[in-house]
Formats: C-alpha cells, sequence, structure tokens
C-alpha cells in the first residue's frame, strides 16, 4: 500500500490510498513470500554445512574432532545400511512415544481440571510449582529406584517433563477463556459436558497444542541426556559411548539423527494440531507477515 499527498492549497492536503502489491495480488504475494521464506530456510543450513565442508578439507578445524559432513552422511549411510542404527533409533523413539502420552493425558486432564474448579487449583498448583522447578534429569535416580533397569525410568521422565509442560499451557488456557464464553453457555443453560464441548475445548485447544509443541522438543533433549546416563542403547547412549571411544564421525551421526526426530515430531505434533483446530489462526499461511 502507498500513500500519498496531494496539496491544492498550501493549507490543505488529500491523503491518497494506492493499494499496493499485497492488495492487487494477494495471492501471487504470498506465493513469492512463502518461496523466499522456503528459499531462506535452506540456503541458510546448507550454507552452514558447505562452510563446515570446507573448513574441514582444508585443515581450517581438526577433522578428527569435527568430521566433515560428507564423512558424517557415508558413516550414517553405512550404519543404516548395515541395520546397526535403526535398532538405537527405535529405541530412542518408542520412550519418547510413551513417555509423551502418559505425560500429555495426565497434563491436560489436570490442568483442565485445576483451570476450572478454583479449590483444586488451591490444593495443588503450590506443589506442582515446587516441582516444576526440580531439574527433571535429578528425578532420574528416584525413578530407578521405583522401576529399576530397563524401559520404565526413561519412559517415566519423559512423561514428567511433558506433563509439566502440558499442565500449565492447559491451567493457563482454560483459565483465559473469556467470561462471556463462560456466561453465555450458562444463559442457554448448557450442561457440564456441552460446557466443555463447545465452550472450553474450541476456547483452549489452540493454547493447549502450543505447549503439546513444546513438549515434543523438550522430550527428545530430555530422553537423549537419560539415556547418556542409564541406557543401553538408543541415540543417546549412542552418542555419548562413541565419544568415549573417539568415533568422532559416529557421534556426529547420532547427533544428526536426533535433530532430525526432534524436528519431525515437533512438526508432526503441529500439524496434529492445524488438524484439530481448524478455527484457531494460522502459524503459516496467508495474511502472516
Amino acid at each position: 500500500m502507498t500513500v500519498t499527498v496531494n496539496a491544492t492549497k498550501p493549507d490543505e492536503g488529500v491523503l491518497v490510498r494506492r493499494p499496493g502489491p499485497q492488495e492487487l495480488h494477494p495471492a501471487r504475494t504470498h506465493r513469492r513470500r512463502r518461496a523466499l521464506e522456503i528459499a531462506l530456510a535452506v540456503a541458510v543450513p546448507l550454507l552452514l554445512v558447505l562452510l563446515w565442508q570446507l573448513a574441514a578439507a582444508q585443515s581450517w578445524i581438526d577433522a578428527r574432532v569435527y568430521p566433515a559432513p560428507s564423512t558424517i552422511l557415508a558413516d550414517g549411510w553405512d550404519r543404516a545400511g548395515a541395520g546397526e542404527l535403526w535398532p538405537d533409533v527405535w529405541a530412542t523413539l518408542k520412550r519418547v512415544l510413551g513417555g509423551y502420552a502418559i505425560g500429555t493425558v495426565a497434563g491436560y486432564a489436570l490442568g483442565l481440571l485445576m483451570g476450572s474448579l478454583s479449590l483444586v487449583r488451591a490444593a495443588l498448583e503450590p506443589l506442582l510449582d515446587a516441582l516444576y522447578v526440580v531439574p527433571k534429569l535429578a528425578l532420574l535416580p528416584v525413578f530407578l529406584n521405583m522401576f529399576g533397569l530397563g524401559e520404565g525410568p526413561q519412559i517415566a521422565l519423559v512423561a514428567a517433563t511433558v506433563f509439566f509442560f502440558v499442565w500449565i499451557s492447559t491451567m493457563a488456557a482454560v483459565l483465559a477463556v473469556p467470561a462471556g464464553h463462560r456466561d453465555a453457555g450458562q444463559v442457554f443453560g448448557a450442561s457440564t459436558w456441552q460446557m466443555f464441548r463447545h465452550v472450553l475445548l474450541p476456547a483452549s485447544l489452540p493454547a493447549v497444542l502450543v505447549g503439546a509443541r513444546i513438549a515434543a522438543g523438550v522430550a527428545v533433549l530430555v530422553i537423549v541426556a537419560s539415556e547418556q546416563i542409564a541406557a543401553a542403547d538408543g541415540l543417546g547412549h549412542l552418542i555419548f559411548d562413541s565419544r568415549a571411544l573417539f568415533q568422532n564421525d559416529v557421534m556426529f551421526v547420532g547427533i544428526v539423527c536426533v535433530a532430525v526426530l526432534g524436528v519431525v515430531f515437533s512438526e508432526v505434533v503441529r500439524i496434529a494440531g492445524r488438524l484439530l483446530t481448524p478455527w484457531a489462526p494460522r502459524d503459516r499461511g496467508p495474511g502472516r507477515s
């Protein structure tokens, strides 16, 4: 949009609004903007990888400590082809999915309850606030004592981490539902279930899913740290064990797999959120600057 001032007299001006390309051709402008965003998203990581490759080839960095991306890719391809990589990927993935499912369900249920009932919130919020600030890795010995060695402590640690993110976002989202929405439901004689189904759920779900998306990324971080301490397999164990054996190329293969897993998991949660909340504002699409 452009605005010009036409002065017909020294003390008089007329504002003329001329539509810009975004108003005249919104679809074309959006396509160009989206293409630019995708190009930047691809170009920046690619440029960094090429710089890393060049630095290793020119011996600007020690390739024994920081292997070239081509070396990491070749080693990852060989390990995947030989079937040595997939057991660790699957071990990490099943722990993340199991813990994420438990933590999400528990966090959403309690957050909804505490957001709806002030007495429950007054009783439990101080305790949960105190537990929230405890580093979750500090709870790993507790879970080891409770569940012993195996999958239990890993899944419990992820569930505890995810629980707090989902609980906080759910409770805050329910409390943020405008009072007018609740009043309208009461005026129309909505039952408790109808109030939840038609008022609280649609109004709070977009914010809840934002918390769930954040929890997805944090879940991957926590499980990798936990596997480095108390696991015999998984990507975290692969990274830590390969570093101890000075197999830095294998270590970076594990790091790349963790990054890919985190991005894919977070994106799956984002897409699921879009499908579950078609009424919510889009985080990507026309109209977003």
